[in-house]
């Protein structure tokens, strides 16, 4: 059973890079039309997505996050990665990695990550 796992550090400075990896695990995404996304929920909020890649047609963001995330696959790793310069505390969310189409079909169990100082 394909299961998504996120991976990367808890705790970021400001004005650093955040990176995280989704590694697949329990089988291989063979389907070109899900969107391998990346959605965060700050404490207290609900859901936002971040941007998603499909592949063959390159990645969306968010507009809030364009000018500062960067998300791309490693289809031999059955990873992909996404980066989010600049952070702030306003960065401060639980991340998960999602893969599905308009409706998601696998979840990440998400991974706190706090920036501070």
């Amino acid at each position: 059973q394909v299961q998504l796992q996120e991976s990367g550090p808890g705790l970021v400075k400001p004005s650093q890079t955040l990176s995280l990896t989704c590694t697949i695990f329990g089988g291989s995404i063979t389907s070109n039309y899900y969107y391998w996304s990346w959605i965060r929920q700050p404490p207290g909020k609900g859901l936002e997505w971040m941007g998603a890649s499909l592949l063959g047609d390159g990645s969306y963001y968010s507009p809030s996050l364009k000018r500062r995330s960067s998300i791309s696959r490693d289809t031999s790793k059955n990873q992909f990665t996404l980066h989010l310069n600049s952070v702030t505390p306003e960065d401060s969310a639980v991340y998960y990695c999602a893969i599905g189409t308009t409706q998601i079909l696998y979840w990440g169990q998400g991974t706190q990550v706090t920036v501070s100082s």
